[in-house]
């Protein structure tokens, strides 16, 4: 079975390509053309078919990944599934299982038969957990097994973190905080342990040969991210994306969509030099980035705090934005936290996206000015990112008891703005 990458460079447009040129408003063979470029990818493994689709690419409206799942310590199926729904209800477009522990197969089965949407995973916390957690009884044979089990089950996208190896573990372990990846300390461990290279870099073939089998996405990982400003843009970084850059060339050569993942943690005035530098090394291979974070100080609200370096990324070309919940460094986030950190990131995304004069993306901006203007409660809750809470917070506020005043609480009948202007347009 050909991938649609393969498909694409045939000249064929497929239904998936249809499907996403319908949400991008343009037509399908610019998806084509982006697809077999590489310039774009449409994470769709036939086992699950996923009923929305969406591409993945610089020239189209910037994607949310949701992140969710099991710890050892807490949480169960249940919910993580109830997670998933959220947030795909309030708009995420991709949702990873990151889920370790034991029973993950019967997990994942049904966390795929519940997700509508292109669901990724990463295969190393699964082998490390067949093995009771320890990362020097990792072989290869059993991680290639996990790889193959997953994308049988029907998983769209894998994180793979096969650009970092051994001589970057010395660069990293100079850092303040050293690797924060938890797939990236999981390998630099086994490679120090046995002072060999990335299983996955040595068995790259056989990787590629199951990816294509299935038409998986590779997601390369970056596992030498930075997880503090002081660590930011240093040589770990850039020498593992320099292995990503050469990845995305072997992708390519065996007809496997990729993508690139970036920076979790970057100061502002670096993240469109992040975003540009990964353009030039990967051959514009679709960036997902991690925030980035701008600041390290704010436990509690990073949501927001990466939300800042988000949009600034998509404008300058990231193509995919994980979310980050306000429980972020602090604790397994709750389902709240999930729908928290979708909304941030949708609002992250939008903005970027009419920045950038992407078709059609200001369109509801504009009919929400006009509903403020008419007082149509019912429309501005309609086209609000979160029009549930939105309704809730009016309500609350509610001023009078006419059903649809011309006016809100904040500042009342005699004094609000718009309500004024109304009467003064008004002809005599």
């Amino acid at each position: 079975m050909a991938t649609q990458l393969e498909k694409a460079r045939a000249g064929t447009i497929t239904p998936e390509m249809e499907k996403a040129a319908q949400r991008e408003r343009m037509p399908a063979e610019r998806i084509r053309e982006a697809v077999a470029k590489g310039h774009a990818v449409l994470p769709f493994n036939a086992a699950h078919s996923p009923e929305t689709v969406s591409v993945v690419g610089r020239a189209f409206q910037t994607k949310i990944n949701a992140n969710l799942g099991r710890s050892v310590e807490c949480s169960s199926l249940q919910e993580e599934a109830d997670k998933l729904l959220g947030a795909v209800a309030v708009g995420a477009d991709f949702v990873m299982d990151l889920s370790v522990g034991s029973d993950l197969a019967d997990l994942r089965m049904a966390l795929l038969q519940a997700c509508r949407v292109p669901l990724g995973t990463v295969p190393i916390y699964e082998a490390l957990s067949r093995v009771g957690g320890k990362s020097e009884d990792l072989s290869e044979d059993g991680l290639l097994s996990v790889i193959e089990e997953h994308a049988r089950q029907g998983v769209d996208f894998m994180t793979l973190h096969a650009g970092l190896r051994l001589d970057h573990v010395p660069m990293a372990l100079k850092r303040r905080m050293g690797i924060v990846s938890r797939g990236g300390a999981i390998l630099a461990r086994w490679m120090q342990a046995r002072n060999r290279e990335n299983p996955l870099l040595e068995r790259w073939n056989d990787v590629m040969a199951v990816c294509r089998q299935h038409d998986v996405t590779v997601s390369l990982g970056d596992g030498l991210r930075p997880g503090c400003l002081a660590d930011a843009s240093d040589e770990a970084q850039f020498a593992e994306l320099d292995v990503l850059g050469e990845l995305v060339t072997r992708c390519r050569e065996a007809g496997v969509q990729v993508m690139v993942e970036g920076p979790g943690h970057v100061p502002f005035d670096q993240i469109q030099m992040n975003m540009e530098r990964e353009r030039s090394v990967c051959d514009d291979a679709p960036f997902y980035v991690l925030g980035p974070v701008v600041t390290d100080i704010a436990p509690g609200y990073d949501h927001i705090t990466s939300c800042i370096g988000a949009t600034m990324a998509a404008f300058h070309g990231a193509a995919l934005l994980c979310y980050v919940t306000p429980s972020e460094h602090l604790r397994l986030p709750t389902a709240e936290d999930v729908r928290t950190g979708v909304v941030a990131y949708r609002i992250a995304a939008h903005a970027a996206d009419v920045a950038l004069k992407r078709p059609g993306c200001r369109d509801a901006d504009d009919r929400m000015a006009q509903a403020r203007m008419d007082f149509d409660w019912d429309a501005q809750f309609a086209l609000a990112l979160d029009g549930e809470t939105a309704r809730a917070m009016y309500e609350q506020g509610r001023a009078g008891t006419d059903p649809a005043p011309e006016y809100c609480s904040m500042c009342g009948k005699d004094f609000c703005a718009v309500r004024a202007t109304r009467e003064m347009g008004k002809k005599p």
